[in-house]
């Protein structure tokens, strides 16, 4: 049947204190016609098919029954069930229920897709009372058994026709076969055919049909164009289109397509940001953000946004590729001409998709007809303000001019690296260095800074610093000569900040011994020997016997029992 009920107020359809307040908080007071047709009724306890266009206030006509009926969930168990088929229109049941839901100190929560599960994994385990679910993820998250529906009282299916078009529809039937059967049902769509006749035939028992068609006055004037242009310059066409609106969504047929559009439109200067199925979450809000707020001036997306995307003051949509149905074009262009405003609608239609663009206009009721674009017949083209340039960060005045001694001490690879350079400058390259001086390398730059902390420092060299170690030179003696003119090995000269106890120079093991170099090496500090040291010692080694194999018995006593490997993380079952 269809409603022509008179404006009521959500108090005299018997919504409770709370919800009348916190719908008054947000100026929201009279009703919609789908509001006054089915609240009541929910309320009730009737299973309810609402038919009503997006925008039409269906969220509150599902939503107050939901949040008035809920009880308390359980962990694992929530109470009410809402299923969306997108992400973005799960976040906004969510946005619109959750002042209602606090008002009657109930919890909402949201999962779906490109999100972290294991933080709706610890949601749910605190306990829900209002679940909001994509239906991939809340399978997924049945499948993992941190998930039940046996306690669900009210299930919300939105956007039902759109759940079919996109391939839910089988999971919708296996979610909702694991509720009771005496469960709240309420079924709401834009068409009752199909697809979704049978959801209602199969999961409502006697429910209650209300359709609301859509109003006059909530519908501007919008003008539709087919416009037919060579593949080559369909790109500069919608470009020189998109320019005079200063609000446009452009729906591409394919993810990659999408991509590929938004970048051909942002290198000719147009502000586009992209939303399709491939990006993540929170790279969808924050294009749909940009998109609202006005920082981006053309929302190119896949049929995704051409449902239960709420956006104000969209001038114009364009099909840059052909709807492919009615129903998708019909959805599509939903998004201009919203709230009584006027707005337009264009179809790009290259050569070879004429066939596909002749069937669909044939689909739609309108007479087959192309016409060549004319830019003279679209307004002139907008002027947007450029966005303000982040403020470059300011040079600290610390590290220029006179004041360069206090910039902090550079590393050991910037000290080589300036000192290589300056003695390449001073004609002191690597070819040009004595063999003493190509093998200890470093010691003339060493040598130069000495010199310089000497002048710095009243004549006191800075290797003379015993108490607080140094550079290379602080640590190592440079050998004795031998009779063939070439140096000892360089040995460790201890000093007071080495971590060699006194006299460990002095001790040489005996031939055969231990040749470790910790300290003690010839003993340990209770006498005993490094020989039976080395038997308390875990065998290892190509020399060392080879341990005992475990027998089979007694093969994984060391592992963690497996006991409980896979178990559910929920509560038990029963």
């Amino acid at each position: 049947m269809t409603s022509e009920t008179p404006s009521q107020t959500f108090a005299d359809l018997g919504v409770s204190d709370a919800i009348v307040s916190s719908l008054a908080e947000r100026d929201i007071v009279n009703a919609f016609p789908i509001q006054v047709a089915s609240i009541e009724a929910a309320l009730a306890g009737r299973d309810i098919c609402g038919k009503a266009p997006t925008g039409s206030g269906k969220t509150l006509a599902f939503g107050i029954p939901a949040v008035e009926l809920s009880n308390r969930g359980t962990p694992w168990r929530p109470s009410v069930l809402i299923l969306s088929p997108t992400r973005e229109l799960a976040t906004q049941i969510k946005d619109e229920l959750e002042p209602l839901a606090k008002a009657c100190d109930r919890s909402i929560l949201t999962v779906f897709g490109g999100t972290n599960i294991e933080r709706d994994i610890k949601r749910l385990e605190k306990g829900i009372d209002i679940l909001v679910a994509c239906p991939g993820r809340l399978e997924d998250l049945i499948g993992r058994r941190c998930c039940e529906l046996r306690n669900v009282e009210i299930v919300v299916v939105d956007e039902a026709d759109r759940m079919a078009d996109m391939g839910f529809l089988p999971s919708v039937k296996r979610i909702l076969d694991q509720t009771p059967g005496n469960r709240h049902t309420l079924l709401f769509s834009a068409t009752l055919d199909g697809d979704v006749d049978m959801l209602i035939k199969r999961y409502q028992n006697d429910p209650l049909t209300y359709e609301v068609e859509e109003q006059i006055g909530d519908v501007g004037d919008v003008e539709h164009s087919w416009y037919v242009v060579q593949p080559v310059d369909r790109v500069s066409s919608a470009i020189e289109v998109l320019r005079r609106y200063d609000s446009s969504i452009v729906f591409c047929r394919t993810r990659r397509g999408c991509d590929r559009v938004a970048k051909n439109f942002a290198k000719k200067g147009l502000t586009a940001v992209a939303i399709h199925g491939d990006r993540s979450q929170a790279q969808r809000e924050r294009a749909l953000r940009d998109f609202t707020d006005g920082r981006a001036q053309v929302l190119v997306a896949t049929d995704v946004a051409a449902r239960g995307i709420h956006v104000d003051n969209v001038e114009l949509v364009m099909h840059y590729d052909p709807a492919g149905s009615d129903k998708d074009y019909v959805h599509r262009s939903g998004r201009t001409g919203r709230a009584g405003q006027d707005g337009r609608v264009v179809s790009m239609v290259v050569e070879d998709k004429r066939k596909i663009a002749r069937q669909l206009m044939k689909e739609l009721g309108v007479k087959p007809g192309f016409e060549e674009l004319d830019l003279d017949s679209f307004p002139a083209v907008v002027v947007r303000a450029k966005p303000k340039a982040a403020p470059k960060p300011q040079q600290d005045d610390r590290f220029s001019g006179d004041e360069r001694d206090d910039r902090p001490p550079r590393g050991r690879s910037d000290r080589n690296r300036s000192d290589r350079g300056r003695a390449n400058r001073g004609g002191n390259n690597r070819s040009q260095q004595k063999p003493n001086q190509r093998n200890n390398r470093g010691h003339r730059s060493d040598q130069d800074r000495n010199d310089q902390d000497r002048n710095d420092r009243g004549g006191r060299k800075s290797n003379d610093r015993d108490d607080r170690g140094g550079g290379r030179s602080d640590r190592f003696d440079r050998g004795e000569r031998r009779p063939d003119g070439k140096r000892t090995k360089p040995r460790r000269r201890p000093g007071s900040n080495d971590w060699f106890p006194p006299g460990y120079h002095d001790e040489k093991p005996a031939r055969g011994g231990s040749k470790s170099k910790r300290p003690g090496a010839g003993s340990d500090r209770d006498g005993r020997s490094s020989d039976d040291e080395r038997k308390d010692r875990p065998s290892g080694g190509r020399n060392s016997p080879r341990r005992k194999s475990r027998n089979a018995k007694g093969r994984h006593a060391d592992k963690p029992s497996s006991k409980n490997k896979g178990k559910r993380r929920g509560p038990k079952s029963g």
